[in-house]
């Protein structure tokens, strides 16, 4: 059973998602979420605190799909990874946030674009994104990559792109199926992991 924070995070998502920043107001998850009117503000009095329960929420949900995807039964353990085994499971990944959980994307951007101007909301946001960086990084060491640091930043760049351009990008959001998505990370790890010219 969903507990009510967990449940006023949800709803704030799917409303960010839907009608953006301006459309979340405490009243609006009260009725989406079919509570009693004055709930949400109980559990968040103001605005920024209704922000960074939202926040909190998406990084949490995130976080655990992360988790999950990172080493399902032990399937990839570092010493066996090859640049085919991670471009399989991160394509798998970036797909499923597309085509499942697509308004979670949209509102982290919604809420990404709103933390450049809140200070309480970018301390939430660069937290979060820690718990993403350090894996990225060993992903990379894992793969061989002379410089991880360097490498795990282009593949976080290379896959927020990917998601941005699918649910917000000029001129075209279409989905690119989870073998386009598998191709390009296959080009974007053998590009990194070849060996610099003398």
């Amino acid at each position: 059973m969903t507990s009510r924070p967990d449940l006023i995070g949800d709803t704030a998502i799917a409303l960010l998602a839907e009608r953006g920043l301006r459309g979340l107001t405490h009243r609006a998850v009260d009725e989406a979420a079919g509570l009693p009117p004055g709930s949400t503000s109980n559990h968040a009095r103001t605005r920024s605190a209704l922000l960074e329960t939202t926040f909190a929420r998406l990084c949490r949900l995130e976080a655990e799909i992360f988790e999950d995807a990172a080493n399902p039964g032990g399937l990839l353990a570092l010493a066996t990874l090859t640049p085919e085994t991670a471009a399989d499971l991160v394509a798998a990944q970036l797909h499923d946030t597309l085509t499942h959980r697509r308004e979670q994307a949209l509102a982290r951007f919604e809420l990404a674009l709103e933390a450049t101007r809140r200070p309480e909301l970018r301390a939430i946001y660069d937290t979060a994104g820690a718990t993403f960086r350090e894996p990225a990084r060993g992903l990379m060491a894992a793969l061989g990559a002379t410089d991880p640091d360097r490498a795990g930043r282009s593949f976080i760049a290379f896959s927020e792109g990917i998601l941005f351009d699918s649910v917000a990008g000029a001129g075209s959001r279409k989905v690119p199926t989870q073998e386009e998505i598998r191709d390009d990370l296959l080009e974007l790890f053998r590009g990194m992991l070849m060996e610099p010219s003398p």
